[in-house]
């Protein structure tokens, strides 16, 4: 089965930027999944709530409309959660503790190498 991993990211360039790094993965796992993604919040939530699951969500933290800790924080509490890797400029070890508390699964700061990248994502991808 082919995961499926959510891109919530509102600048394009990060966009492009994990599309050809996913691209080029060595990794089949990670170079076969599906890449759907999300410019903001409602757009993610869109994604989220549509039939199709999702493994993986590569979340922002800093959004147009609000903090990708809410929605961290609202994947939290359901049944099916999805693995939540925080993408965050912000180095601060207060920042991804919060990410963590808000039950992100991983954190990543950016900017990073892309094979930490794929290494986070393969390591959350179901077997």
């Amino acid at each position: 089965m082919t995961a499926r991993i959510l891109l919530v990211e509102d600048e394009e360039l990060n966009r492009v930027l994990v599309r050809a790094v996913l691209a080029r993965a060595d990794d089949p796992e990670v170079r076969d999944a599906r890449l759907v993604e999300a410019g903001s919040l409602a757009a993610a939530r869109d994604v989220l709530h549509s039939p199709d699951p999702v493994d993986v969500v590569l979340l922002d933290m800093n959004l147009p409309d609000g903090s990708g800790l809410d929605l961290a924080t609202e994947l939290a509490g359901t049944d099916d959660k999805p693995r939540v890797i925080a993408l965050t400029a912000s180095v601060l070890p207060s920042d991804r503790a919060a990410a963590l508390k808000a039950g992100c699964d991983g954190f990543l700061d950016k900017p990073y190498a892309a094979a930490d990248l794929v290494s986070v994502i393969a390591s959350h991808l179901p077997h």
